[in-house]
């Protein structure tokens, strides 16, 4: 892999398009998804390989419960047996998992042995798996708000102390780098209510692949986009792509949970 650009220590991907890509192959919706999981184990091992600290998969947002109950259900039985066949690879690899969103809405059959993988793993350090599972942007930022207005409302902290940084800490990623690279697969041009504050800098990737089609070559060949990238946030000169120059504050603890 020494002829390779160095990949992004940070990604976040949309993982779009698995009920488009089985319709158009005349397949039920869930064949979709069920292709998308084997999506998500190939890029997950290949992002931990080349070198990714955080991988960030946009999992079931807060308006995917309104899809219809089957598919809900089905998608609640991929994610039982993602969690349940790669629990040995998750812990062996030095994988942290994470979740962000309301993990308290899902099954009771899929959210113990979530929450038992979140706490077996919470000591790996070679890279961290955050699934956003049932996750809103949105959601997490008023949630965010709230938290705050009761620390000032009970005296504990001065409104005008309130900075980034303290926002950040008050995330339900705080511990976790801003993505440096956003993925969307699909080819829908918009972020979907996902990590609305984290990706202010990121550096946005939209491919038309639908993700069960998107593997090793299609992530490379967004690492190599994202390689080619002159990032400045906000400045003007050249700017390197160093973790360094990213001017946006990151909490120091890590709250793994789910």
């Amino acid at each position: 892999m020494t002829d390779l650009p160095p990949a992004p220590k940070s990604v976040a991907i949309i993982m779009d398009g698995n009920g488009r890509w089985a319709e158009a192959r005349g397949l039920p919706r869930v064949e979709g998804h069920a292709e998308g999981a084997q999506s998500v184990k190939e890029i997950v091992t290949r992002c931990r390989e080349r070198g990714v600290k955080s991988l960030t998969l946009y999992s079931f947002s807060t308006e995917n419960w309104r899809r219809p109950a089957a598919e809900v259900s089905a998608l609640m039985k991929l994610l039982q047996r993602y969690v349940f066949e790669e629990r040995e690879t998750i812990l062996k690899n030095g994988i942290q998992l994470r979740v962000i969103g309301q993990p308290d809405r899902l099954p009771v059959f899929v959210r113990k042995p979530l929450r038992l993988l979140v706490k077996d793993s919470a000591d790996n350090r070679d890279m961290t798996l955050c699934l956003a599972l049932s996750y809103g942007g949105r959601q997490e930022l008023v949630e965010a708000m709230r938290q705050l207005g009761r620390e000032v409302r009970a005296g504990r902290l001065d409104p005008e102390r309130i900075d980034e940084a303290m926002i950040s800490a008050h995330l339900q990623t705080r511990g976790m780098p801003d993505p440096d690279l956003l993925i969307r697969t699909s080819g829908e041009i918009r972020v979907s209510n996902f990590l609305l504050w984290q990706i202010a800098y990121s550096e946005l990737y939209v491919t038309d692949t639908a993700w069960p089609d998107f593997r090793v070559p299609q992530l490379e060949a967004a690492f190599a986009a994202y390689g080619g990238r002159e990032r400045r946030f906000g400045r003007t000169g050249v700017q390197t792509r160093s973790d360094d120059a990213d001017p946006t504050p990151t909490a120091s603890t890590p709250t793994p949970g789910a």
